[in-house]
């Protein structure tokens, strides 16, 4: 049985979709988890507090997200 959670925006992303990067190790890190498994909509949240808020972009929103990230034209403080 799949488990389903309900974003703020109706949005439906399936518990067992939810995946982070090889790097962040077993415990989690500092990293964020992506959930793809659902169409139109990316949900990304924080993999220290998985029952906490997640953030939800459309296939365009998502696609200009990293589209920015991978051009390094930002800075940090």
């Amino acid at each position: 049985m799949v488990r389903e959670q309900l974003v703020r925006n109706g949005d439906v992303l399936p518990d067992d979709a939810w995946r982070s990067a090889g790097l962040c190790g077993p415990n989690g890190g500092n990293c964020v988890e992506v959930n793809l498994g659902a169409v139109g909509v990316v949900g990304v949240r924080d993999s220290k507090s998985a029952p906490g808020p997640v953030l939800t972009f459309d296939d365009a929103g998502w696609a200009a997200l990293l589209a920015e990230t991978k051009s390094r034209h930002w800075a940090f403080g």
